[in-house]
């Protein structure tokens, strides 16, 4: 039963050296334990407030870039217009270049139709009149055998082309 009941030097001997062990804690551990966690503190709260202003600035790095990208979809936006609008010019200004070019081509090919028309008129008009002078000289041959029948014929010619003049 002496375990369980300590004799009372044993208890201030033990009261003693705790005490002595409070006062140096007190003394010289506390104030470094202290300064420990209050700088643990310090350290903490500055992590806090680090990790504050990179969320800070994380959101605005995230404003500023969907900034950006906005401004880039609205240039690119603006460039599509640009080209869309670049490219029914040029199909336009092509439609109009190529109508005048078809203009110019149904022309020439109407003035050369034109003149190949009248050139094969003048040459059907020497043919048939020059198959028909030789008809006539042919008739007229045969016909005109004697002097009397060359003069008439002569005379009714000529009566035909004052009336014609």
């Amino acid at each position: 039963m002496e375990l369980f009941t300590p004799d009372f030097g044993l208890v201030f001997w033990m009261f003693v050296a705790f005490a002595i062990l409070l006062f140096v804690l007190y003394k010289w551990g506390w104030p470094v334990i202290i300064k420990g966690v209050e700088s643990r503190a310090d350290l903490i709260d500055k992590g806090v407030e680090y990790a504050q202003q990179a969320k800070e600035q994380l959101l605005h790095a995230k404003e500023e870039s969907e900034k950006y990208v906005a401004e880039a979809r609205k240039q690119q936006a603006d460039m599509l217009r640009e080209a869309d609008r670049m490219k029914s010019q040029i199909i336009d200004e092509a439609r109009v270049a190529a109508q005048g070019e078809a203009k110019k081509v149904m022309d020439a090919a109407k003035l050369a139709i034109a003149q190949e028309r009248k050139e094969a008129e003048l040459q059907f008009k020497n043919e048939v009149s020059s198959f028909a002078i030789d008809i006539a000289a042919k008739v007229v041959r045969n016909q005109l055998a004697d002097e009397k029948a060359q003069t008439k014929l002569v005379d009714s010619l000529l009566d035909e082309m004052e009336k014609q003049n």
